[in-house]
Formats: C-alpha cells, sequence, structure tokens
C-alpha cells in the first residue's frame, strides 16, 4: 500500500518528479479547486500535472499545467514543498511538488488540450478546500502551507467563506 508524507523541504537531488500541482488562491483568500466528473460523483482536486521535457522547471510546469486544465494565469509561483510517495512495492520513492501562487487572470472554461476535458474551477476558503480534496492530514498541512505563504506574501489578512463556481 502507498505512503504518502508531506516534506516541507526540496526534493532531494536524483529523486523523481511525477507531478507539479498548484495550491491557487485569489485576494479573498480562497483556493481553487478544479472538479473532475466521474462514474461516482465529482472529485476535487488541484490544477496541475506531469513535468514536460520542454518545461523551463518546475514554476514552468505549474504555469503551463494550470492554464491547460483550468485556464487560470498565475504570479509567481512559490515552492512550498513535495509529497513524498512510497509505493511499498520495492521502487524508488518518488515527489510529488507543490507550489502556491496568487492568481492573476480567471480566463473562460475551455478544453485541457491533454484529454479534451472541460473542469468545473470552485473557490472555496482553505480549510474547506482540504475538506473536499480529502487528502487527510498530509492534504491539510499542503494547502495549510500555501495558505501561510500567500496570506504573508500578499498581505491578505481575512478570508471569505463564500463558495462559488468560476
Amino acid at each position: 500500500m502507498a505512503r504518502f508524507e508531506w516534506v516541507g523541504d526540496r526534493v532531494p537531488e536524483g529523486m523523481r518528479i511525477t507531478q507539479v500541482y498548484g495550491i491557487i488562491l485569489d485576494r479573498e483568500g480562497r483556493v481553487m479547486l478544479r472538479l473532475e466528473k466521474t462514474a461516482g460523483g465529482i472529485r476535487y482536486s488541484l490544477g496541475g500535472g506531469r513535468p514536460e521535457p520542454f518545461d523551463d522547471g518546475i514554476e514552468a510546469t505549474c504555469r503551463r499545467e494550470l492554464l491547460e486544465e483550468v485556464n487560470t494565469e498565475i504570479e509567481t509561483p512559490v515552492y512550498i514543498g513535495y509529497q513524498l510517495v512510497d509505493e511499498g512495492d520495492g521502487t524508488p520513492p518518488y515527489a510529488q511538488v507543490r507550489m502556491a501562487a496568487l492568481i492573476r487572470r480567471i480566463g473562460e472554461k475551455k478544453p485541457d488540450p491533454d484529454n479534451g476535458e472541460t473542469y468545473d474551477r470552485y473557490m472555496v476558503s482553505p480549510e474547506r478546500a482540504a475538506e473536499l480534496l480529502n487528502w487527510g492530514d498530509t492534504g491539510r498541512a499542503q494547502v495549510m502551507k500555501a495558505k501561510e505563504v500567500i496570506y504573508r506574501q500578499y498581505g491578505i489578512t481575512g478570508e471569505s467563506s463564500k463558495e462559488e463556481y468560476v
């Protein structure tokens, strides 16, 4: 069974990075979640994806994936840590990077060029985002770290509890 651990430090040299997700907030302190319709209902996630050879680092991956999946532009993303994944099958552990950023502009919804899916976008408080993601303590730690970093960097002092599709 896979084990997930939040690490608020740099990815060790040589460790494989399999994904870069953005925890992105608006000036009201709300987190944007990506909604995916599945056979079992709605699955909440973050925008992000796999680093590509043509990306100029993890910041570029984060920006590209957010544009592709949720058509959202961000200010400079800030590295906040990674989720260490150990599949428990003898293969080397790998990293799932998390970046935090302030939303600059939300464009119209459009299909993801990778799979043709058009995702809904849902703005919620950081606490509600952690709940809806349902990633346990590891996920909550990621969202709260993003909140701390973005609130401090952009002087956000309060948050809206208003939930809305954008």
